[in-house]
């Protein structure tokens, strides 16, 4: 469905609030680093009929440092989203930073849409291009030793070619905690709009 007319945008402290037309629900977004909540997968939900808040990775967010970009996260889930109907969607780093922001809190009590989400450093070797976040080795070890929040609704994609992502990683990750993975068959970090929109399709009509 097309959201109809009118959109709202207001940023505030790096929190940015879009609403067009009229909202069906209220998702909190989180883009891939460079991402913003009007283009791409946002653009997206937007045309499907939702309202997103969110943190996009440009501007004054950032340039936080890593620390401060996971509190400001932690407290825009606190403050709006903690509830059992809370929706969560996030992209490449954008999973980075709620897997993040859940490590010193209880699970969250809502539904979360993991697309390609980064869980530490990257390499490919032939390239020769190395990825290496903040704290890189931090969700993987703390998934291991038991010390991660149990998700009790998180579905969670990635593309078998997906590099940047690392999916034996991400697999690993996930074994230690039960969450079933989707792997998307010949797919890299960029999953595509033609698999993306109907996944989209299908965790939206959960609701």
């Amino acid at each position: 469905m097309t959201a109809a007319c009118a959109s709202t945008t207001a940023v505030v402290g790096g929190l940015s609030d879009i609403v067009r037309g009229s909202v069906r629900r209220e998702i909190y977004y989180l883009p891939g680093m460079g991402g913003r909540l009007d283009r791409g997968l946002g653009h997206g939900l937007l045309e499907r009929g939702y309202s997103l808040m969110g943190r996009e990775t440009v501007g004054d967010f950032k340039r936080l440092r890593f620390g401060d970009q996971v509190e400001a996260v932690k407290s825009d889930l606190l403050g709006r989203f903690w509830h059992p109907d809370g929706l969560v969607i996030a992209n490449s780093y954008g999973g980075y930073l709620f897997l993040h922001a859940q490590l010193d809190l209880d699970a969250f009590p809502g539904r979360v849409l993991l697309l390609s989400p980064v869980i530490g450093q990257a390499t490919h070797e032939r390239l020769g291009v190395r990825f290496f976040h903040p704290r890189a080795d931090v969700l993987g070890k703390v998934s291991l030793e038991g010390g991660f929040p149990r998700l009790a609704n998180i579905e969670v994609h990635v593309g078998e070619e997906d590099w940047q992502a690392g999916p034996q990683a991400l697999l690993d990750f996930c074994v230690a905690l039960e969450i079933r993975v989707h792997v998307a068959r010949g797919r890299g970090h960029t999953l595509g709009i033609d698999y993306v929109g109907p996944v989209l399709d299908q965790w939206l009509l959960k609701m």
